[in-house]
């Protein structure tokens, strides 16, 4: 085997570990026969390494806008209804409000304010799309190749 590339195996290790953060645990899922020993071994190597902190890397960059998305859908409206509601001598601090869900605020000449959210069903449907791709995407490349074959295996039982 050429030093830094890695077997299927090792890299179901790597997504196993990115998922539990637990070396023996993600060595048996992998089917390491002493998972203990093999878990200690993998960790050791760079390679595993810088492997597994990318997987992780993606999982926190895929949560984070999951984390924006909910707060699109479901966020609160209640300080940018203060905002419209205020007399001009009401003191009250803009930095501590949240305006996560505005899109455009606009002051028209004629005086008031026109705020323009971003649409929350729009948001629900990216959430519902990253969800339901997020369980194909998540899968280990061992358990997508059986699930390909199964489907092509199937499709030539039909013909």
């Amino acid at each position: 085997m050429k030093k830094g590339k890695l077997t299927k195996k090792e890299l179901l290790f790597c997504h196993y570990f990115a998922m539990c953060a637990n070396a023996r645990e993600a060595a048996s899922k992998s089917g390491y026969a002493s998972p203990e020993r093999a878990g200690m071994k993998l960790m050791a190597r760079k390679e595993i390494r810088e492997e597994i902190s990318s997987l992780s890397t993606q999982n926190a960059e895929k949560k984070e806008i999951i984390s924006g998305l909910k707060r699109l859908a479901f966020g609160s409206v209640a300080d940018c209804l203060r905002l419209i509601l205020a007399d001009r001598e009401e003191n009250f601090e803009i930095e501590n409000m949240d305006f996560f869900n505005i899109s455009e605020i606009k002051k028209p000449k004629g005086g008031g304010l026109e705020i323009k959210f971003f649409d929350r069903l729009k948001a629900l449907e990216k959430l519902s799309v990253i969800c339901e791709s997020g369980d194909e995407s998540s899968s280990m490349p061992f358990y997508e190749a059986i699930r390909k074959s199964a489907k092509a295996l199937d499709g030539k039982n039909n013909e």
